[in-house]
């Protein structure tokens, strides 16, 4: 891909989430959803290898059948009520269509078959971005009309989010698979507490791309693709991989780390809203995660392959260190003192 290629798409792509982000009008948060679809997919597709062909002809697909499910819902709510307002959102069948066309944009169940083989598909830096930038439109459409979706189906997509999400991402062995059901997962806890605190659904959605966003940039340092690669690249930057540990296990939620700030506040907010069961549940579910973040950790800290194996050892990194990496894993690990402060504004 040129250089030019590659400045206009990204430039479009922050563009439009910040047209969707920054819109009260139906037809220019379309526009904008419009926009980072058309954006993405020249850097999903620049290696030209048949996957991620295949891959870029799946993201199109399925955001196109979510925009025009989104264009139809704010149609009907217009024909009802006569306004294009994204807050006034009040039609009990726009509602329902809003809510499944943004659940297929996220990639939330039972929309979320597209998101794994999309993100296999894609370079690392692209699969972080289709992970964090990607999402925020969506979660920002979510956020405006959280006063107008139906608290039921969110609640049946969360805990079918982070069920598959966990369930699936058992008998994973690429890295990228196993951040794409991570994300599931997450987006799910998100989806459960949207209505009723929108604050913490966002803050809870900024902790999981901070987080996220350091094991991709690690993992792209490592150019760890799957799990046979994750077990040699000790050899490459071992004060990287103890670092990787601790983001890994703050993404599965243990205390004291970063990520379990969000799941704790999550857990306390339903259970005064007395949903208890739905918090316990999802806490169960979240057992199945911490499965494959605990193999993810083991494979790349603790243990060393016991035989020969089939590609060669590098000794080297294959892309430079950068100080983003340092800055974003201390972070992922370290604001759960900070959890007072963040109470206060949620």
């Amino acid at each position: 891909m040129s250089p030019h290629t590659s400045l206009i798409s990204t430039l479009s792509l922050f563009l439009g989430t910040a047209l969707t982000i920054s819109s009260n009008h139906w037809i220019t948060a379309w526009m904008g959803l419009e926009i980072n679809t058309l954006a993405i997919i020249p850097l999903i597709s620049k290696s030209h290898h048949p996957r991620a062909i295949e891959a870029s002809i799946k993201y199109f697909l399925t955001q196109a059948a979510a925009s025009t499910i989104i264009l139809f819902s704010s149609t009907i709510n217009a024909w009802s009520t006569g306004q294009w307002d994204i807050t006034q959102l009040t039609h009990p069948t726009a509602c329902s269509l809003l809510t499944s066309a943004i659940a297929m944009k996220l990639g939330l169940a039972p929309f979320h078959f597209w998101f794994p083989e999309v993100l296999q598909g894609s370079p690392l830096i692209t699969a972080l971005l289709l992970s964090t930038v990607m999402k925020f439109p969506p979660v920002a459409i979510f956020l405006l009309t959280s006063n107008s979706l139906n608290p039921t189906l969110l609640t049946t997509m969360a805990i079918m989010s982070v069920a598959l999400g966990g369930w699936m991402g058992l008998n994973q062995t690429q890295v990228r698979k196993i951040l794409a059901f991570s994300s599931i997962a997450h987006l799910g806890w998100m989806t459960s507490i949207i209505i009723f605190n929108p604050k913490l659904a966002l803050l809870t959605f900024y902790v999981y791309i901070l987080i996220t966003t350091a094991i991709f940039l690690s993992v792209n340092t490592t150019n760890s693709l799957s799990l046979s690669t994750v077990m040699t690249s000790w050899t490459k930057t071992p004060p990287l991989n103890a670092a990787l540990m601790l983001t890994l296990l703050s993404l599965a939620g243990l205390p004291p780390l970063s990520g379990f700030l969000p799941k704790w506040l999550i857990i306390q907010e339903l259970t005064k809203q007395e949903m208890a069961a739905t918090a316990t549940i999802i806490a169960l579910l979240s057992l199945l995660s911490l499965f494959f973040y605990l193999r993810l950790t083991y494979y790349s800290t603790i243990t060393m392959p016991p035989n020969a194996i089939n590609h060669m050892k590098l000794w080297r990194p294959s892309k430079p260190m950068t100080p983003a990496i340092a800055i974003l894993m201390t972070l992922s690990s370290t604001l759960l003192p900070l959890s007072p402060m963040m109470l206060t504004t949620t």
